[in-house]
């Protein structure tokens, strides 16, 4: 029988100190799977070239070209835990947004606008969260509660995503769903330090963990974090990725080797990686 092979979209970075990927690898390779490191940042390749050759892909970090690639590798019918389709609409914050509202889940009232200073009538139900439509990590993310704040927010091509801002009680909750395992960690936003990336595990709320499912049913994963924010007791989904880092959470090289050796088998016999959109 032949070894499962397992392929990793990665950037140039994956092996810094603070990601879980090359501990991930080498419990992958200990347990007898092939692990492929695609670099797509690191040489040209011939396009006719790039063909299904892994019984499972993982996309581990989002760029333009990764992603690319691995709607390519989808076009042909690849497994990929985190799957295009899927990928790219939680890459649009206006997408997102509209999804998880029509799930059920509970979100800030979103607003989407051509120009910034077509948001101006929404201040008067208070402040804004402003962030970039494609955004990530927290990059460009700023409160505004005036119009002179709004003005200053660049104007460019892109559309522009706004959230009603609800004061946060504490550090956000961050929910990491790795198959049927849910894990909980509190972060500040931003975070800052290694220290401040790492946060603190905490047990979610039964209230929490179904929220957290019912993001994955909404989208028909399960492998991706939500970040919530908590404000006068009540949640709050502000964001949801499916390349989750799994930062913080304990033992997590191990959690996340054993989610992939599984789905690879899974998928090497055919079967779907994930039957969470049967309970949407």
């Amino acid at each position: 029988m032949m070894p499962l092979r397992i392929g990793f979209l990665v950037s140039s970075r994956y092996a810094q100190s603070t990601s879980h990927v090359p501990a991930v690898m080498r419990a992958l390779a200990e347990a007898g799977v092939v692990v492929d490191v695609i670099h797509p940042v690191r040489r040209a390749l011939e396009l006719s070239q790039v063909r299904v050759a892994c019984d499972l892909y993982l996309l581990k970090k989002m760029s333009r070209l990764s992603l690319s690639l691995a709607g390519a590798l989808h076009a042909q019918g690849a497994a990929i835990v985190n799957p295009y389709p899927v990928t790219v609409a939680l890459r649009d914050k206006i997408v997102t947004a509209k999804v998880l509202e029509s799930a059920g889940v509970p979100t800030p009232a979103a607003y989407v606008a051509a120009h910034p200073h077509e948001l101006a009538p929404f201040l008067d139900g208070g402040p804004l969260v402003v962030k970039p439509y494609q955004g990530s990590d927290g990059v460009g993310v700023r409160v505004v509660r005036s119009l002179a704040e709004l003005a200053s927010v660049r104007d460019g091509r892109d559309p522009v995503f706004a959230q009603r801002y609800h004061q946060p009680a504490g550090r956000d909750r961050k929910i990491y769903v790795v198959g049927d395992q849910l894990f909980g960690v509190k972060k500040p936003f931003p975070a800052k330090t290694e220290a401040e990336q790492r946060g603190e595990p905490f047990t979610p709320s039964p209230e929490l963990c179904d929220i957290a499912r019912r993001c994955g049913w909404a989208f028909g994963i399960d492998f991706y974090s939500v970040d919530i924010i908590e404000s006068e007791g009540k949640p709050y989904v502000v964001d949801m990725c499916s390349i989750p880092g799994c930062g913080g959470v304990p033992n997590a090289p191990r959690h996340l080797a054993s989610y992939l050796l599984a789905a690879a088998e899974r998928a090497a016999r055919g079967e779907r990686l994930s039957l969470v959109g049967a309970h949407a």
